[in-house]
């Protein structure tokens, strides 16, 4: 049985269609309320790959580039302070703001904004249709289909440009 490939990101795609997302940025995090007075804001993350948020890391706004100048994680949320945003009228102006990042590079994982619009092909070469969505579950994230299936991240052995291979139960893609 081929090894397990691991869900790095749920990050957001863009398609570069819609100004609010920049073409080929990722969606990382979306800016909650100011928190205290010295410029930090309370982050709510689409991603799991929380070294996004370390000292220095670029990220983009509609408003432009900020680099994060203090971050930390308080047991239940992320705190994070960007550069040139020093009190709390400036931090609150960013509430709701969307933040964006360039792809990260790390070819042994598979990332949200690769598998949609993939074909699922399973171990016997049947097109079980398009990926329309990863859906966050507890057991293992789950790869929407066009056709209304479900299938467990867990289940994919391989992806290509275009195509993710699973191998799955038999009777998986009659069911529905």
């Amino acid at each position: 049985m081929p090894q397990l490939i691991a869900m790095a990101s749920r990050s957001k795609s863009t398609s570069g269609t819609d100004p609010r997302h920049p073409a080929g940025l990722l969606e990382i995090a979306t800016v909650g309320r100011a928190h205290g007075v010295r410029g930090d804001v309370v982050m709510h993350p689409v991603t799991n790959r929380l070294e996004r948020f370390d000292v220095g890391s670029r990220l983009i706004t509609a408003a432009g580039e900020r680099a994060v100048s203090r971050a930390r994680f308080d047991g239940n949320r992320w705190l994070v302070s960007f550069e040139g945003i020093d009190d709390r009228d400036a931090a609150a102006a960013l509430t709701g703001t969307t933040v964006f990042a360039e792809p990260l590079d790390d070819p042994d994982e598979l990332w949200v904004h690769e598998l949609c619009g993939s074909s699922v092909i399973d171990q016997h070469g049947f097109d079980a249709g398009v990926i329309t969505n990863v859906v966050a579950n507890p057991a293992a994230d789950l790869l929407e289909l066009d056709t209304g299936h479900l299938v467990p991240l867990t289940f994919v052995v391989r992806r290509e440009p275009g195509a993710v291979h699973v191998e799955v139960p038999d009777g998986l893609f009659e069911l529905g």
